[in-house]
Formats: C-alpha cells, sequence, structure tokens
C-alpha cells in the first residue's frame, strides 16, 4: 500500500479543487482510491476479527465520497480534502456508532470512535443509559488504553449550556449528559500515515475504543 500516494494526491487536490483540474487528473484519483481502498480491507481485515458486527461489510460499504454532498454557495471547493471511511454496522450511512479513518496532509488524518452526531431519540437513550449507569461509562472513559489511545477524551465543544430536560443541573453526571456528541478522536501525523505499522495502529485504537462503542450502541438500541 503506498498512502504516501493517497498524501500527494490530496495535497494537489487542496491546490486545485475544482471539477476542471479532476477531469485532468482522473487517473491520479482513481490510484489513490485504489490505494486507500487497499487500506480498507486490511482494517477490516483486522477489525472483524474482533468486531463481530462489523463482518461482511466491503471497502465500498464505509468509505465516504470524495465529492462535497453539502457544499453551500459560499463554499467554492467541489472536494472534500481528505479521504475517509467510517466502519460501522450497516456501512458507512449507517446511524449506529462505528471506527472512523481519515487521511488528510498536514497532520490533519485522525483515528476515531463514536457516534458524531446522534439522532434525538438515541441522544435521549444515551443520556438514560448515562444516568442509570454512570460508573460503567465512567470506568470505560478512565480505561488507561483507551485514555492512551484517546487522551483527550470526549469534545465537550457543542455541549448544551445546561442541564437537558428532564435532568438536574447538579446531576454528578451533568457533564456527559450534556453532551450532544459521542466521539473520540487522534490526530495523526503524515510520517506515521507512510509508516509500515499504521494499519497496526489504527486497529490498536478502535481496539481500545470497542467498549466505548458497544455502550454507545447498546444505550442506542435499548
Amino acid at each position: 500500500m503506498d498512502r504516501a500516494l493517497v498524501l500527494a494526491f490530496l495535497r494537489e487536490l487542496a491546490t486545485h479543487n475544482h471539477k476542471a483540474w479532476m477531469d485532468e487528473h482522473r487517473a491520479d484519483y482513481q490510484q489513490a482510491r485504489t490505494e486507500f481502498m487497499a487500506l480498507l480491507r486490511t482494517l477490516l481485515d483486522g477489525l472483524q476479527q474482533f468486531e463481530p458486527e462489523t463482518r461482511g461489510l466491503t471497502p465500498a460499504e464505509v468509505m465516504y465520497r470524495l465529492h462535497k454532498n453539502d457544499r453551500s454557495q459560499r463554499d467554492p471547493e467541489t472536494y472534500k480534502r481528505h479521504m475517509s471511511a467510517g466502519l460501522k454496522p450497516g456501512g458507512r450511512h449507517s446511524p449506529w456508532a462505528g471506527y472512523y479513518v481519515v487521511l488528510e496532509p498536514g497532520g490533519e488524518s485522525y483515528v476515531g470512535a463514536g457516534r458524531w452526531e446522534p439522532e434525538p431519540q438515541q441522544l435521549a437513550r444515551l443520556r438514560q443509559e448515562i444516568h442509570y449507569n454512570g460508573p460503567a461509562f465512567h470506568a470505560l472513559l478512565q480505561d488507561p488504553e483507551f485514555k492512551r489511545h484517546f487522551p483527550a477524551g470526549l469534545d465537550p465543544s457543542d455541549a448544551l449550556k445546561t442541564a437537558p430536560k428532564g435532568y438536574d443541573r447538579l446531576d454528578p453526571d451533568i457533564e456527559w449528559l450534556r453532551l450532544k456528541r459521542f466521539f473520540v478522536w487522534r490526530a495523526i501525523p503524515d510520517a506515521e500515515v507512510i509508516s509500515p505499522d499504521f494499519p497496526a495502529r489504527v486497529l490498536e485504537s478502535w481496539r481500545a475504543a470497542q467498549p466505548f462503542v458497544r455502550f454507545l450502541n447498546e444505550a442506542m438500541k435499548s
């Protein structure tokens, strides 16, 4: 796998982010896409060894499109500046928590896990589970392996300013009940992306996050 080729293509795309350039460099895109798909095949093979809910998924089912689907009139760029995938039960667009990998030059790559923006009903179930089963949730976040791979923990930047409806603002778990995203991630420098052990490092991070992902999915399905 030549991940340096993927990063090189994405650097050029960031400089020439329009359809005319892409049309001229379609072969380069296809080569970069093939390399990224090969990475996903390796990651799926490894993930499916310890995450049975992802068995049967293919690279095509987990890779996100490069073309922007939600581009606004103010956004001059036609394409995303990264290649990415969501490896979760049902594929990339399923509503469940899962595992993520993003390649973007300049140290913008990352490995992640969880549920970015749960639907309202899912969010209500997550909050209820945390409220009823706080010790188990705390134990997941404090697990040494989990903290080693995701030292920043959960991102509170988009949290509610006050307690969600039905909860006391003095609840001991209010820090977590206010969250609207249940996602962790770790930035990856370019040198790590192109290193031979990159797939193994991603899988190690995902394995550390598996109990967290499982907690989220079991709560959202309940």
